[in-house]
């Protein structure tokens, strides 16, 4: 092969590839805003609900458990705590259980498109993330209304743009793409991933303290095993304007990165069987 033959077929890979890109980029675009505007399509208050929804469950919560159950062990603002812990949640189970359904939901899609499969559980993951944007606006709102209460801004909120929302992205797609490839062969993951999810949220500090749970250091050890445990105390230092260290950082990417691979790889190894199930 000479040398110029050798580069017109590199560029020529290169086109290709940019191509596919450019295509995929524009169909998981277009599921993106066609997916939001579904959500809101025959809503009174429209994407406003986005913001209200996180506010009036932070409300709920606020209320049972700061003035019922109590809340010792807290060193936030009771509402920011409560509210940053739903919204962080809210982003991975929406997320997640979308994306388990998605290639299932647009089977007709797989016929008439040559768009990659993947495009379809990242439509849903990155839907979600449009949906945690605007409950960032609630949590702003929260925050200025409770500055007679003590409640300050710190220019570490940033951190949660970057570096902290990829790495529950590449989290949540790991997962999200698991899900979708089980769910086209066994639809009941759906309901038994319903309860998971509900017991996950129990098992995750949103409206409670480790602390005040009075765990020995056994149970408190198996309860690091839980992943989005250092993804909420990640958001909730930077909200509070702690900087994490290299170990908080090393343990949300690391966590995301080997979910983002392992989805990825059960993912891919069966996507050509899906047409055979769904």
């Amino acid at each position: 092969m000479t040398k110029a033959k050798f580069y017109n077929e590199l560029n020529e890979n290169v086109r290709s590839l940019a191509t596919r890109f450019r295509k995929g980029f524009i169909t998981l675009s277009s599921l993106v805003v066609k997916s939001v505007k579904n959500q809101y399509r025959r809503s009174v208050l429209g994407i406003i609900w986005t913001v209200l929804n996180p506010l009036l469950t932070m409300l709920v919560m606020a209320f049972v458990f700061s003035s019922i159950f109590g809340r010792t062990g807290i060193d936030m603002d009771y509402p920011v705590y409560v509210l940053s812990g739903n919204i962080v949640f809210t982003l991975v189970s929406a997320g997640t259980t979308n994306a388990m359904t998605s290639i299932v939901n647009n089977y007709d899609l797989l016929y008439k498109t040559r768009v990659p499969f993947s495009v379809f559980p990242l439509a849903q993951i990155f839907t979600a993330c449009v949906n945690f944007l605007f409950a960032l606006i609630a949590l702003v709102a929260v925050m200025l209304i409770r500055i007679p209460n003590g409640v300050t801004f710190h220019w570490s909120m940033l951190m949660i743009l970057l570096p902290w929302l990829p790495a529950i992205l590449l989290f949540s797609t790991g997962i999200g793409f698991f899900l979708a490839t089980v769910f086209v062969r066994f639809r009941d993951i759906k309901h038994i991933y319903s309860v998971f999810t509900r017991l996950w949220m129990y098992l995750t500090p949103i409206f409670y303290s480790l602390t005040s749970l009075k765990l020995n250091e056994t149970a408190m050890h198996i309860m690091q095993f839980n992943p989005l445990l250092h993804y909420l105390n990640y958001f909730r230092d930077v909200v509070m304007g702690n900087i994490p260290d290299w170990k908080a950082h090393a343990i949300i990417f690391g966590v995301g990165i080997a979910s983002f691979l392992i989805g990825w790889a059960i993912f891919r190894l069966s996507r050509n069987k899906f047409i055979l199930h769904i």
